[in-house]
């Protein structure tokens, strides 16, 4: 990972200095391009940043994760193929504000994400991390989930509805569209998301927008657990509904 030049390592000390070097300086020094960036937060092996690269070449695309381990595969496949408009960073997504301008990003892709049912500061879609991406997303930047967690998809709709976001698609059942308004969340699909769909899980897709004003609450509502068991995640509560 230290040796792969699409790699960005951060120390967790730099980190609360606040002095990241690339901050602001994404398009000029990492990418030599104005194109738009796109965050892919949670990026796992990164087969949706590379995949995503690949499709829009006039898009840059930011990898995001804190295991190296996964993420080697994605930055090793990305350096292999040459390609100039992939990079990763590892660092704790908690921290992701400080690593990004004002503006400087277009576009956040949370794919599958942990759903996070015990506490809602944690989920990638609550309030909390909104007011962290507001920090470095353009004006009514794109947020896009896909998920199969039926907890975190309607947790989202719920936190949607309470602050009135614009939401341009909201489907439970993705692969069932055939719509243009989809072909990109349709385009790439795991080794994991296939093994869900085996199991006759439905993938669910919600794409809104963020606006850097405004205030945002969390929803008071209360959202029944996912019962099933997804790859390496498990329900570690006895409680059947959490908020």
């Amino acid at each position: 990972m230290a040796a792969n030049p699409l790699v960005i390592e951060c120390p967790f000390a730099e980190v609360q200095q606040g002095d990241f070097a690339m901050r602001g300086k994404w398009h000029q020094e990492f990418f030599h391009n104005d194109n738009p960036i796109v965050l892919e937060l949670g990026c796992g092996r990164g087969e949706y940043t590379v995949g995503l690269g690949r499709m829009c070449p006039d898009k840059n695309f930011i990898g995001v994760d804190i295991k190296g381990a996964r993420m080697w595969t994605g930055a090793k496949d990305a350096l292999e193929s040459d390609m100039k408009n992939v990079g990763f960073l590892r660092t704790n997504i908690e921290f992701i504000h400080h690593f990004f301008a004002p503006g400087e990003v277009s576009e956040i892709w949370l794919t599958f994400s942990d759903p996070q049912m015990k506490k809602a500061t944690k989920r990638l879609t609550s309030t909390y991390f909104m007011e962290r991406y507001r920090q470095f997303v353009v004006d009514g930047g794109l947020i896009h989930l896909k998920t199969d967690s039926n907890f975190l998809f309607t947790y989202t709709e719920e936190m949607l509805k309470a602050n009135n976001l614009p939401t341009e698609v909201c489907t439970r059942e993705l692969y069932q569209q055939t719509g243009d308004d989809t072909a990109e969340a349709r385009s790439i699909q795991t080794y994991y998301e296939s093994m869900w769909r085996a199991r006759g899980i439905d993938i669910k897709y919600l794409r809104f927008h963020l606006p850097t004003q405004g205030h945002l609450q969390e929803p008071d509502v209360e959202i029944e657990l996912d019962e099933y068991r997804s790859y390496n995640r498990e329900k570690r509560s006895g409680l059947d509904f959490s908020k």
